[in-house]
């Protein structure tokens, strides 16, 4: 599902390192804030974080994980309008700032790299369709596992997804208790591995056939290999 949204190793990305302000976060930093005036775009070098939308209420839905080669901040900076997410690093992040005024004035010069951020934002643009056909058709398990797989192999660290419960039922559009029933099922299936703070993807290939639908949790659980606990 991700797999469409960085820009690495294009004109534009090129141009971005070569023009912008080296930065960095530390773990947990906020590095834009919702409603913000949108003065800057981030390419991350090294590094994941989170962009997050809260609820008048309060609650938090995590839109998505970006990581080394994702463009941050790009479409505020394209229609002038304050920042609609808060980014947070889930990690230590370095980057590149670029500032929306000079990224709009090198578009309007370059029809090449204009084109790279257009295809950038149909990649997101597909991302949300999935994500909201996902939400109508999936289960909390099918659910979680489709997130997963997306996440997989791009934001694996040391064969881990570092990646809380509370964090991934934002992503879901899940309860705790249903995100922690849903991994439970998918753990007990032999499908993947939990840690505190973090999830490796055991079998991958039945994982995507349980988020396809073109296979049950049980079946999943039949097909492990001898010895399997």
């Amino acid at each position: 599902m991700q797999g469409e949204t960085t820009v690495d190793g294009t004109r534009l990305t090129t141009w971005m390192r070569s023009v912008g302000r080296w930065r960095s976060w530390e773990a947990g930093a906020i590095i834009f804030r919702e409603g913000e005036p949108a003065t800057t775009v981030l390419l991350i070098e090294s590094g994941r974080a989170k962009a997050i939308l809260s609820s008048a209420s309060g609650k938090q839905v995590m839109l998505a994980v970006r990581g080394s080669g994702d463009l941050l901040g790009e479409f505020a900076a394209l229609d002038g309008q304050p920042r609609s997410a808060t980014v947070q690093a889930l990690s230590a992040v370095r980057g590149w700032l670029v500032t929306s005024a000079a990224l709009v004035d090198h578009l309007s010069g370059e029809s090449s790299a204009a084109l790279e951020l257009l295809r950038l934002l149909v990649g997101r643009l597909r991302e949300a369709d999935m994500q909201r056909l996902d939400f109508g058709a999936l289960d909390t398990t099918g659910r979680v596992a489709n997130f997963l797989i997306a996440l997989t192999p791009r934001h694996v660290e040391n064969g881990w997804l570092y990646l809380t419960q509370t964090e991934l039922g934002e992503s879901v559009g899940a309860s705790r208790e249903a995100t922690v029933k849903a991994l439970r099922r998918l753990r007990d299936a032999g499908l993947i591995e939990t840690a505190r703070g973090r999830i490796r993807v055991l079998r991958p290939d039945n994982l995507a056939q349980v988020a396809d639908g073109k296979m049950s949790v049980v079946e999943a659980r039949a097909r492990r290999g001898p010895g399997r606990a």
